[in-house]
């Protein structure tokens, strides 16, 4: 791993198939308790069917799913919310992280990230969030959610390099504007990309 370098995530939301490998390999990897989820899918649709004058229906449903995790932002609003220090950017790989041993558990950090990035775990009493594996990196390993993608619809690596590959688009409804934050994420749209849609499992994020 080089030093100074700001990695990120890029999603092609045109592969992903909502299976959420990686968000269960995610949960594995860390001992995450049920009701934290690090990395999440969403699945975003919409649409509806017409009846036509002889009794034909037309539709124009759709349907596409996002993996979003912590996106290690330029500009981390969640560590301008926190009031100890505990969640810092790390200076080597700009990854986002939360340190439980200075955390108190506040909350302020979810309540400033429009990702819902951190996580708060109600039995240890602190903030918890996707931390890059920044430990896999160390040892030339890419995050587990990359490795475990089974369409490979989820690629890691220092974000100028990834936006030489794919480009630099940060945004996709329905993940707020990347304006806010300054995301360290790169998507690629789905062709059915819509507006007039809403989230269909919020109930599972």
């Amino acid at each position: 791993m080089s030093n100074n370098v700001q990695y990120g995530f890029f999603v092609d939301t045109a592969k992903c198939s909502g299976c959420k490998t990686c968000q269960v390999a995610c949960k594995d990897r860390s001992e995450l308790p049920t009701d934290v989820n690090w990395r999440r899918v969403y699945e975003y649709g919409g649409g509806q069917w017409q009846r036509g004058s002889d009794n034909t229906f037309e539709q124009d449903i759709f349907s596409y799913y996002v993996s979003v995790a912590c996106n290690h932002c330029s500009n981390p609003v969640c560590v301008k919310a926190c009031p100890t220090g505990a969640c810092h950017k790390r200076k080597a790989d700009g990854l986002v992280h939360i340190s439980a041993s200075v955390c108190i558990g506040c909350q302020s950090c979810a309540r400033a990230c429009p990702y819902d990035a951190p996580q708060f775990d109600q039995a240890k009493g602190v903030m918890t969030k996707c931390d890059g594996c920044f430990d896999r990196l160390e040892k030339g390993r890419l995050p587990i959610c990359v490795d475990s993608c089974p369409l490979r619809a989820i690629d890691f690596g220092p974000i100028e390099e990834l936006r030489q590959k794919y480009g630099n688009n940060m945004d996709i409804v329905p993940l707020p504007s990347s304006s806010v934050t300054h995301p360290n994420l790169i998507i690629k749209v789905n062709v059915n990309e819509r507006s007039d849609g809403r989230i269909l499992n919020q109930h599972e994020v």
